[in-house]
């Protein structure tokens, strides 16, 4: 299993059940990819209000990063006082990108590995058959679907699998409107290249729409940007060069994420909750720039003057230091010098004379 495709061990069961129900590998992974962009659409909402609330924050970050743009030190710490002050978090819309990819990889896994992951055969059995058949076992990648294949073509195998286990193999439905979904469609013209290519362009298709809806593409940085893009065509690679039950999973996920990008901005419009939430932070600068009365010790008199938030921090601070020095006044806070070290041990020999 690679290492980015530990999900399959879940989602391998999860689409073994569905073959249960809809006995067609290409439909299985059609319903379970619409299952799956249903389940994660609480999360697309709450990327969508992530996005517009850190499109308020856009304008104070392009601020300090002109200001302190040779101090990275300084724009460090101004960009963590904003973090703290208002909210600001970065890596709020993270998680349901992770989550995406994360899924993505363990499809892959899966469509690479259905005899292990769908048809619930242990990987000793796979191998040992594999091996009885001429198979090339150290190509873990085309291993199975070549299993797959030898079998519908009216293999026999003798050795590593039961006869339960050959049947199922035998009867695992991967063909779609005539094609094996098991097949990799690489780079030559073939009636397999169609999936690989609606892949593609829905890909384009939705990653734009989701941008131009979300008010994220505004956002993004040209090292962000870049990034979501070879992402995005590194999956598109490994529809050309992965089985194509991957480019039907990654073709119909694009589909589903145009809808839910409709509907997320449906309920929830950028535009609206960006106004939302520059009244909520407008409201904080208000009540941090507010003016309170206290009553402070200076020069040994009372006063009474009336200060910021900021500058009430500050009294706190300077009070409680004040307080930790009066409390500690006792306690030594440097390294005894020579002299006093043998001052002190003298006091002691002289004490325990006595």
């Amino acid at each position: 299993m690679s290492i980015f495709g530990f999900l399959a061990v879940i989602l391998g069961p999860l689409m073994q059940l569905l073959y249960q129900v809809i006995p067609n590998f290409a439909v299985t992974m059609i319903v379970f990819t619409v299952i799956i962009r249903l389940l994660s659409l609480p999360l697309a909402i709450k990327q969508q209000k992530n996005t517009a609330k850190m499109s308020v924050f856009q304008p104070m970050i392009t601020e300090i990063q002109q200001k302190y743009k040779n101090n990275q030190e300084k724009q460090q710490e101004e960009m963590l006082k904003l973090q703290q002050e208002y909210g600001y978090n970065p890596l709020s819309g993270c998680l349901p990108m992770l989550l995406n990819m994360l899924i993505l990889f363990g499809i892959i896994e899966v469509v690479y590995r259905p005899v292990q992951y769908i048809l619930g055969i242990p990987a000793d059995a796979i191998k040992a058959a594999c091996e009885a058949l001429g198979i090339a076992t150290n190509n873990t990648v085309t291993m199975q679907t070549n299993l797959i294949q030898a079998i519908h073509n009216g293999t026999t195998v003798s050795t590593g699998l039961t006869t339960d286990q050959f049947n199922a193999i035998a009867n695992f439905n991967t063909s779609l409107f005539g094609m094996d979904m098991c097949e990799i469609p690489g780079f030559r013209i073939s009636l397999l290249m169609i999936f690989p290519i609606i892949a593609a362009i829905t890909m384009f298709i939705s990653f734009g729409l989701s941008n131009k809806l979300s008010g994220a593409g505004a956002q993004m940085q040209g090292s962000m940007k870049a990034m979501m893009w070879v992402m995005n065509l590194m999956f598109v690679y490994f529809c050309f060069t992965a089985p194509v039950g991957f480019s039907l999973y990654y073709a119909t996920s694009n589909i589903c994420m145009m809808f839910q990008s409709v509907l997320s901005y449906t309920i929830y419009s950028p535009e609206k909750f960006k106004a939302q939430y520059q009244a909520e932070l407008a409201a904080k600068r208000a009540a941090k720039k507010a003016k309170q009365t206290v009553t402070v010790e200076e020069k040994g008199e009372l006063v009474t003057k009336q200060v910021s938030s900021y500058e009430m921090d500050k009294i706190r601070l300077e009070r409680a230091r004040k307080l930790d020095a009066e409390k500690y006044a006792g306690e030594r806070t440097r390294p005894l010098t020579d002299a006093e070290r043998a001052e002190q041990e003298a006091a002691a020999k002289a004490k325990r004379k006595k």
